[in-house]
């Protein structure tokens, strides 16, 4: 994990609105749902290095609270949504493996990070992200103060 400042990017994709705990079961859960549908619909062309991202945003307040998910990529599509990745300071968490188990252990650390009494970093609930770096590669940036 380190610090990086995150120059202002727009990502085009589809979202959906959800809460952690909804995520937490099969019947209410939403990501996933999204992820296939865009997986479905978009062709990412890889080999010319278009990338993936999973963007969370309008956070109501915090990690319990309802917000904004967005799958998609950095490439112009005038047919889906976008949202503007703010240029912050965001704290790095890395997870390699089986996507999306990598994902999901790599969140663990982040809410064991961020629970901690005295941690030195303090999650602002802005505009979050993950970037697939490759398939086996996910960086997960969180904006901090």
């Amino acid at each position: 994990m380190y610090i990086v400042q995150i120059e202002e990017k727009t990502i085009y994709g589809m979202s959906t609105r959800t809460t952690n705990a909804n995520e937490m079961h099969s019947k209410t859960a939403n990501i996933g749902a999204l992820w296939q549908k865009f997986d479905d619909e978009i062709f990412v062309n890889y080999k010319e290095g278009q990338r993936i991202y999973g963007v969370y945003y309008n956070y109501e307040s915090n990690a319990n609270g309802e917000f904004d998910v967005l799958v998609g990529y950095a490439s112009s599509n005038d047919t889906l949504e976008s949202i503007k990745i703010k240029k912050e300071k965001y704290l790095l968490f890395e997870g390699k493996g089986e996507m999306p188990q990598a994902v999901i252990q790599t969140w663990a650390k982040i809410w064991e990070f961020f629970s901690k009494e005295n941690v030195q970093y303090e999650r602002i609930y802005t505009t979050d992200f993950e970037y697939y770096k490759d398939e086996k590669t996910v960086q997960i940036h969180i904006s901090i103060k």
